[in-house]
């Protein structure tokens, strides 16, 4: 998808594919785990505010959805199940009351070892979807042209673009948060990978029938 797109309506069908990409995916417990990111998550944080945090528990299923949609990198679930409750606790109330300062947001949780800018944008963006936007890599590429960069200063740009399309989709009529923006980008980017891969299957189906027929003469 074109980032400069201002089209609503191209952004709201391909956020409404959502759900289709994920299952798409076939990867073992991706489903239920983006229920728990996209649904049983907020709910929590909602349940616990003014006051609200993430549990150790909540911050490694939060963690393995993050390398299950993206790229698996275990290394990374060993750190947070090394990480203390009740820093996880601390920290992540803090950066919930820097809300909506992102860039302290974000410092705030990336104390806690294993968790980078990125990991932090998903925990914020569970928390604030009409604020902080997930830093993935397919929404990076489409907005900024790369993928390379995850320091904080490079995720405060990212997230600026995405709540100035938000904003701009958002004059139409219809109502689009940054993390809206982020998975109509992540679900337009596995779309095409899926239709680049058709391709591939059609000299294969080709092979087969060939062969076929000559078992048959």
């Amino acid at each position: 998808m074109d980032f400069q797109c201002s089209n609503a309506g191209v952004w709201r069908e391909a956020l409404s594919t959502y759900s289709a990409r994920i299952v798409s995916l076939n990867k073992p417990q991706l489903v239920s785990l983006d229920d728990f990111y996209c649904n049983q998550l907020p709910a929590l944080f909602r349940q616990r505010n003014p006051n609200s945090y993430i549990t150790k528990s909540e911050l490694s299923m939060l963690m393995q959805w993050k390398l299950t949609r993206g790229k698996w990198r275990p290394r990374l679930l060993d750190f947070v199940s090394s990480l203390e409750e009740d820093l996880v606790k601390s920290a992540s109330q803090k950066a919930f009351q820097s809300m909506p300062d992102i860039s302290k947001a974000i410092s705030e949780l990336t104390v806690l070892k294993g968790v980078g800018p990125a990991t932090a944008s998903a925990i914020l963006a569970a928390y604030a979807p009409d604020v902080a936007p997930f830093m993935s890599d397919e929404a990076m590429v489409a907005a900024l042209g790369n993928s390379k960069d995850y320091t904080l200063k490079q995720y405060l740009v990212f997230a600026d673009e995405l709540q100035n399309k938000a904003r701009e989709l958002s004059q139409e009529g219809d109502s689009f948060t940054p993390s809206d923006v982020e998975r109509a980008l992540w679900s337009s980017a596995v779309g095409t990978k899926l239709l680049d891969s058709v391709p591939d299957l059609e000299p294969k189906m080709k092979t087969n029938r060939n062969s076929k027929r000559k078992r048959k003469q």
